[in-house]
């Protein structure tokens, strides 16, 4: 199958930005049949954190997973082959590399909106928002997986702040069923038991090892992603219980950010600062039960 490039008729205000349809179906069905869709920071972003929606669609034919990439990536670290590649050519190394990462996954589509990471971080540019609620416009995702709110990446909070305000422009009708915070630059495994969205991403293990070694550039960089994603997928699902076996070979966690698209009057800032109150609560509960 040849790999083709379409432009959807959708106005994104990067003039470089790209939808690509991996098995050529025009662009405007393949956005329609979305049922998933994950938001990310940067390319390979989407393989580490949102593997779940990845895995609920692939070899559906009634379940599609859109992916999207705010950044060009143009900043990555560099090393190997790549050492005296410039910001422009990562930025193309890059590209292709989530393009490839969406054909092996049956993505039905990959949105690369090629924002630089300052926009992304910038609170005052609505431009990020203004793409992002185009495509959750036409879209109409169920469900919809991005960074959470307490990773330690501004680029990946901007897009994680984006995502749930343009989420909020959209009619309550129209709004995903469940938005989740998943991990990338910060465990989850600190959230309380009672307040962690536990997915389960055993199955098609091949699948996850192949999406995750597709992006050369960042593992021959120096960032074993691909090793680190899979070991801590499966440190969660032995550490997640003390006091069973373990239900699952391979778990990732995630924060449940639903309610942020439900009611607009919620402070996202307050938001989050709730789950870390709750853990200092467990924290603190746990000692006084010993101490006594």
């Amino acid at each position: 199958m040849i790999l083709k490039k379409e432009v959807i008729a959708m106005k994104f205000h990067m003039n470089t930005s790209e939808i690509f349809v991996p098995d050529n179906t025009p662009v405007e069905d393949a956005i329609k049949r979305t049922t998933h869709m994950g938001i990310s920071a940067h390319q390979d972003d989407l393989e580490i954190m949102a593997f779940k929606g990845v895995l609920e669609c692939f070899g559906q034919s009634d379940k599609w997973f859109l992916g999207v990439v705010v950044t060009d990536g143009a900043g990555s670290p560099r090393d190997d082959i790549y050492a005296k590649y410039t910001d422009d050519e990562m930025r193309k190394v890059r590209r292709v590399e989530q393009k490839k990462a969406a054909f092996v996954g049956e993505y039905t589509a990959q949105a690369l909106l090629d924002f630089p990471s300052s926009a992304v971080k910038d609170p005052e540019n609505t431009d990020v928002v203004d793409d992002l609620a185009c495509l959750f416009a036409a879209a109409k995702p169920n469900y919809v997986y991005t960074h959470n709110l307490a990773d330690k990446h501004d680029t990946h909070i901007g897009t994680a702040t984006k995502v749930i305000k343009a989420i909020r422009t959209l009619p309550k009708e129209d709004r995903p069923k469940a938005v989740y915070g998943c991990e990338v630059w910060r465990s989850l495994d600190w959230l309380a038991d009672a307040d962690k969205t536990v997915l389960d991403v055993a199955a098609h293990e091949n699948l996850a090892t192949a999406l995750l070694g597709v992006f050369d550039s960042q593992i021959a960089g120096g960032k074993r992603y691909d090793l680190a994603t899979m070991g801590r997928r499966r440190a969660n699902a032995t550490y997640h219980a003390s006091h069973g076996v373990d239900d699952s070979t391979s778990i990732a966690f995630a924060m449940d950010m639903t309610p942020l698209i439900e009611d607009k009057t919620l402070d996202i800032k307050e938001f989050v600062e709730g789950y870390i109150r709750n853990f200092a609560k467990d924290v603190s509960d746990r000692l006084t039960r010993v101490l006594g």
